[in-house]
């Protein structure tokens, strides 16, 4: 049903699907056209307050808000395809973008407002660096049913090009007012890599990162990602390592800040715990993790309630319960409120050789928790003593 479904979520050649349902029947419309570049441009440019209900005033407004305030939304759409996004079918495949001027006259009402103070914090769409379709093809005939645009390698067929995305953003940096503009939607560092001639890492690198790049690479197994459809390890390491030279080039100590999912379908506790090394062996130590939770419109939501892989009706291995727990858990194996659920899942994996005291462990063994928790009650009963 999904694949049915998600192959005709294309504008151009999606057909109605009808699907009996009790003594009704579900009918489900294929999407309509991507917005053209006016309909964008009048789309964002209507006169949206750009603060919070005032319903909320008495609970002293949307703190939130503020992270988003002075960002620009520029494109729509996308043709990641991830399996956990439902973008594709939120907002499509074909990307539809603002002209540069309506870019740039909604930089210059920012500048005007009493709040701003000279930073843009995001210029973008669901993926920063699509702002165009992926290959001319798509605009005339449609997106392929039977492909996807980036998996397991970039199509042959799209042409990479960051150089209009770099145009607006040298415009915008230019503007009175503007000190710095940030890039902080997701960049797809395959298609970024793709391109070897616009300097596209190099410029971003210099202009448009404070600190931290964040950049999505999911997870390091290759199993999982090729049910996620995330590129392949290598690509990440690769971007990651041209961006450190980039920062360098410029002078700057910046790093890329990877996000990763834990218990997505397909990810077992082997696959987790190899997740866990990569992080112990790269000195990654995420504060917040992402749990897989299914929602409406993906295929590993598919996976998750049939266990099976939607592309090809084999078995997938879903993670559920304690275990998802567990995998969550390696992912943040330093915090101490998680030793247990590690140390159950390395014995579940039959990795006991991660629990110990060198430098490869992930956790050290329950007994020296406790005496070290002994010992501090000890103190504190010999102190109290000491004081009456």
């Amino acid at each position: 049903c999904f694949k049915m479904l998600s192959e005709q979520q294309d504008p151009y050649r999606g057909k109605v699907i009808v699907q009996p349902h009790g003594d009704s029947f579900l009918v489900q419309n294929p999407p309509d056209l991507p917005l053209t570049t006016e309909q964008m441009d009048t789309t964002y440019e209507l006169p949206y307050t750009g603060t919070y209900h005032p319903m909320y005033e008495s609970a002293g407004g949307i703190p939130a808000l503020s992270e988003v305030k002075f960002s620009i939304t520029s494109s729509r759409g996308c043709y990641g395809s991830c399996s956990f996004c439902a973008l594709t079918f939120h907002q499509g495949r074909i990307i539809s973008a603002r002209s540069h001027d309506s870019v740039l006259r909604e930089a210059n009402k920012m500048t005007l407002d009493n709040d701003f103070k000279g930073y843009i914090h995001d210029v973008g769409g669901p993926t920063a660096n699509f702002t165009a379709p992926a290959c001319k093809k798509q605009t005339m005939v449609g997106t392929c049913m039977d492909k996807s645009c980036l998996y397991p390698s970039v199509c042959k067929s799209i042409e990479p090009d960051h150089t209009d995305y770099l145009k607006v953003l040298r415009s915008l940096r230019n503007l009175e007012g503007v000190k710095k503009v940030f890039i902080r939607s997701g960049i797809r560092y395959d298609y970024a890599l793709a391109d070897k001639k616009s300097g596209f890492i190099n410029e971003i690198a210099k202009y448009h990162v404070s600190g931290q790049l964040r950049v999505a690479p999911e997870h390091v197994s290759p199993k999982v990602l090729s049910y996620m459809k995330k590129p392949e390890m290598e690509l990440f390491e690769l971007f990651s390592n041209k961006f450190a030279m980039a920062s360098k080039k410029a002078g700057k100590e910046q790093y890329v800040l990877p996000y990763f999912i834990s218990s997505h379908p397909g990810s077992t506790l082997d696959d987790a715990v190899m997740l866990a090394e990569y992080l112990r062996d790269h000195h990654i130590h995420p504060e917040q993790v992402q749990d897989f939770y299914p929602t409406p419109g993906t295929a590993a939501t598919a996976m998750y309630y049939t266990g099976l892989d939607p592309d090809t009706m084999e078995k997938v291995y879903v993670p559920k319960d304690g275990e998802k727990q567990m995998q969550r858990a390696l992912l943040q194996y330093r915090d101490k409120r998680n030793a247990k659920a590690v140390r159950k899942a390395l014995i579940m994996a039959g990795r006991e050789d991660l629990i110990g005291f060198g430098g490869k462990a992930l956790v050290t063994p329950e007994s020296t928790n406790r005496q070290k928790d002994q010992s501090r009650k000890g103190k504190r009963n010999e102190s109290d003593g000491k004081k009456k």
